[in-house]
């Protein structure tokens, strides 16, 4: 083997073995939906002088309780952006909540959890509308 055709075979070889470990390359199998999985959404208002304390509060408490408990695959919160199309949200909507989880009653179970109910509070203090918002499930199709 002379010189290039080497150089060439480590440089596809250390290329690959990169690639791979970046998952890249090659497309990665999607993890199948369970039935019953339920996303829930709920539009919040979040004080604007009080978003970093709600995103520490989140991040840093709620979430890390909230995976704790059985049949929780995700929890995420989103800060709205802008309007693509169709109806506007409310002009004080400003964050998503979204969590998801493999049934409404495992999700049913963290809510009505003493967990939950010590710290939904925490989340509550930082919205204009702590007991009028907007709360979506929906269902694996």
């Amino acid at each position: 083997m002379n010189r290039r055709s080497w150089m060439k075979t480590a440089a596809l070889s250390l290329g690959g073995g990169l690639a791979s470990r970046l998952g890249v390359g090659a497309a990665r199998a999607a993890e199948a939906p369970k039935p019953g999985m339920i996303v829930l959404y709920c539009d919040l208002a979040v004080v604007p002088a009080k978003e970093k304390q709600m995103l520490d509060f989140f991040h840093n408490q709620f979430k890390p309780a909230g995976a704790k408990f059985k049949g929780f695959i995700d929890l995420k919160i989103l800060k709205y952006d802008h309007k693509v199309q169709g109806a506007a949200l409310p002009s004080n909507i400003n964050y998503r909540f979204q969590l998801t989880y493999e049934s409404l009653a495992l999700q049913q179970a963290w809510v009505n959890s003493d967990t939950h109910k010590k710290l939904w509070p925490g989340m509550a203090a930082t919205l204009s509308n702590p007991d009028d918002f907007q709360v979506l499930v929906f269902n694996n199709a």
